[in-house]
């Protein structure tokens, strides 16, 4: 079958910058979509979406020029209804062959399950994949996620932006199609500034070409490509390197068909406000890129990116440093201002901003951080009055006009205002350190003060939180509880604290200035945060029924529940890890039904089988054995260890009826399982690992 490839362009008005990437992804995968459940060939090998700030456009290799001939296979009525008792055809079976066109005497006959049937079978020629392109390209712009639909003109339809050409070509031929009030051509239009007239395209393999040589760069990965080398170039060329996050620069993309990076600077007396204020304002304002210097410092340089190419550059830098200047002044005037406040005095008001309604102010919520930081410090080799001073000090920069301005530097503010006045260097740090790790993916607070804190912060945060009703249902989660839970899981495990969590909690939820309510615990909370634990080691390669047969145990502490985890990991894949885990599973069973007191200890006197003593002694062996090993954490010798008795267990289950007739074997039979259960269960609920 005849293959050529395809395009189709719909030119726009500027696109939003932030749904461009989602509206091609959608309009590519509405095209390919369409044309496959048409059933229509398709060889997309090295297609992706293509789009600028005025296109999306799907350019497509490989595409049949119709369908492939089609089987057509009807079911129609069975015999009983379709012929009458002198074997001539009922009304059914008439309008059955009517509507297929043919004499009933031309349908066949089939048989399934229910008896015999006429069926109604047929080649039929595929379409032209031409004729349905129309309807594959108006589904595919119906399905685009369009975020805030616009109306132009007089019309009733409406898209993204007001749209202005459509391109369709299957091989050299346009494809007639309407819709969003433009016809399809072979006409697209290049750059809006520098390119006059149209651009023709004559087939789709040009249309890449066509485009670049019109100053569009139509494949958002060059023009990635074309910012990235030319930002870098100039940033080597005073002896820095630009700072490129990922994410101004898929903004940058989506601005720009021709990008034009320039090379701006500033004043280097801005360069004594937090680098994270100036680098905030280039970023997340201008989408410019900073410059950094061989230490990773700010420069007083940056790179702006045009969608020119400028005859006069500049008039272009001129006007990036000019639009830049006044952002830099404020920060400079706020840094200034709050450190001849000085961050004691600014810490003062705090008594004065409500933290929660039923919690305090944000002095109270400090005064808990403090004694908490206070009380932990000693177990974590930290200095109680070190840890007192920065919880008193870790909340006053959010009263600070730079953090009013910019409040993504929390703690950032403060640490700068703390050295400025002369605190101690590992106070400073730790009013930052306070909130690591910001983000799923940041390091946690690199000091242990700033860990002290870290813990204490959040142990407040969710003992508070809980206290006042505001547990996460659903997307609603007005504390960050979920976040902070995973913050204080990550710091004990990473810190490698020995602290258990439950009695923290506690601690926390006593220093609050009101209840929990009556429905829940420092249980809860603590559970709570385990829940968020499940995906942080399923991305480590924990299963499920592994995650629960460690949480199902008590544990000292979150690193040790971690070496658990790895433990039972190695475990599992030991050849003797599902018959264990099967032998528990059904030893829990049994000791769950029984409704009295169970011995804890065994009576060798009534075994009266060879297979019960053998266990006996098996396990009396494997507990001396193991105990050492529990001691040391030895998680994975104690599972090893306890591998080697899977010959004894399945002789045990294989040839002893627990629920003896005589009760009081029975009861002994009990006892020896209980042990059994225990003994296997020291580092794990293995029975959740049974399938």
């Amino acid at each position: 079958m005849s293959r050529v490839p395809l395009l189709i362009e719909l030119g726009t008005e500027e696109l939003p910058m932030h749904a461009l990437p989602e509206l091609a992804s959608a309009f590519y995968e509405g095209i390919l979509g369409g044309l496959r459940a048409a059933g229509i060939e398709v060889d997309d090998t090295g297609a992706k979406p293509l789009h600028s700030p005025r296109r999306l456009a799907v350019l497509l290799p490989s595409v049949a020029l119709s369908q492939a001939d089609q089987r057509v296979e009807l079911l129609g009525p069975y015999l009983n209804i379709a012929l009458d008792a002198d074997g001539q055809p009922t009304k059914a079976l008439q309008g059955f062959a009517a509507k297929n066109g043919i004499e009933w005497t031309a349908l066949e006959r089939t048989t399934d399950n229910k008896g015999e049937r006429f069926v109604y079978r047929a080649d039929k020629a595929g379409q032209a994949t031409a004729a349905l392109l129309p309807e594959i390209f108006a589904k595919a712009v119906a399905g685009m996620p369009i975020p805030k639909p616009m109306r132009w003109g007089a019309h009733a339809y409406s898209f993204s932006r007001p749209v202005h050409w459509l391109v369709a070509l299957l091989g050299s031929e346009v494809v007639p199609m309407s819709l969003l009030g433009v016809s399809s051509d072979r006409i697209s239009r290049g750059h809006r500034f520098m390119h006059e007239g149209d651009v023709v395209i004559a087939e789709p393999t040009q249309y890449v070409a066509a485009l670049r040589g019109a100053h569009v760069l139509v494949d958002p990965a060059e023009r990635e490509q074309r910012i990235v080398e030319q930002a870098t170039r100039l940033a080597q060329e005073v002896d820095g390197q630009v700072r490129l996050e990922h994410s101004i620069v898929a903004q940058v993309v989506a601005l720009t068909e021709w990008p034009s990076a320039v090379r701006c600077a500033f004043e280097p007396e801005f360069l004594e406000v937090p680098q994270e204020a100036l680098i905030e304002t280039m970023e997340a304002n201008q989408k410019f890129f900073p410059v950094l210097d061989a230490q990773g410092r700010l420069s007083s340089h940056f790179i702006g990116t045009a969608n020119i190419e400028s005859r006069d550059v500049t008039q272009i830098r001129k006007g990036y440093e000019r639009v830049i200047r006044p952002r830099f002044a404020d920060a400079k005037f706020f840094f200034d201002e709050d450190r001849k406040q000085g961050l004691w005095s600014i810490n003062e008001g705090l008594s004065t901003v409500t933290y929660q309604a039923k919690l305090g102010t944000v002095a109270d919520k400090a005064a808990r951080v403090g004694i908490l930081a206070a009380e932990l410090a000693p177990l974590l080799g930290v200095d109680a009055d070190l840890a007192k001073r920065a919880a008193a000090l870790s909340k006053a920069d959010l009263q600070s006009r730079m953090v009013n301005e910019f409040p993504e530097l929390q703690g950032i503010a403060g640490r700068h205002y703390a050295l400025h006045q002369g605190e101690d260097p590992t106070v400073a740090a730790a009013l930052d350190e306070i909130y690591m790790p910001r983000n799923a993916g940041d390091d946690i607070a690199p000091s242990r003060l700033g860990q002290v804190l870290a813990i204490a912060d959040r142990l407040d945060t969710l003992a508070g939180g809980f206290a006042a009703g505001l547990r996460p249902t659903g997307n609603k989660d007005p504390f960050a509880l979920r976040r902070q839970s995973l913050g204080l899981a990550r710091t004990l495990l990473q810190g490698e604290h020995e602290l258990l969590l439950h009695e923290w909690i506690e601690r926390a939820v006593a220093l609050q200035p009101i209840a929990l309510p009556d429905d829940l615990s420092s249980y809860d909370i603590t559970q709570f945060v385990y829940d968020r634990l499940r995906a942080y080691f399923a991305d480590r390669g924990v299963t499920a029924s592994q995650f629960e047969a460690v949480n199902a145990v008590p544990h000292d502490s979150l690193p040790d529940f971690a070496k658990r985890l790895q433990a039972v990991g190695e475990f599992a894949g030991m050849d003797a890890a599902p018959a264990l885990a099967a032998a528990n599973k059904r030893a829990r069973n049994i000791l769950r039904k029984v409704e009295e007191p169970i011995a804890t200890s065994v009576r060798e006197d009534l075994l009266t089988e060879a297979a019960e003593r053998d266990l006996l002694s098996a396990l009396r062996t494997a507990q001396a054995e193991v105990e050492p090993l529990l001691d040391s954490r030895d998680y994975v010798g104690v599972l090893t260890r306890l591998a080697s008795l899977r010959p004894t267990v399945d002789a045990f289950f294989d040839g002893v009826m627990v629920n003896a007739d005589d009760m009081d074997v029975r009861r002994n039979r009990w006892a020896l399982l209980q042990q059994l259960s225990d003994t296997l269960g020291g580092v794990a609920a293995l029975e959740h690992l049974s399938a």
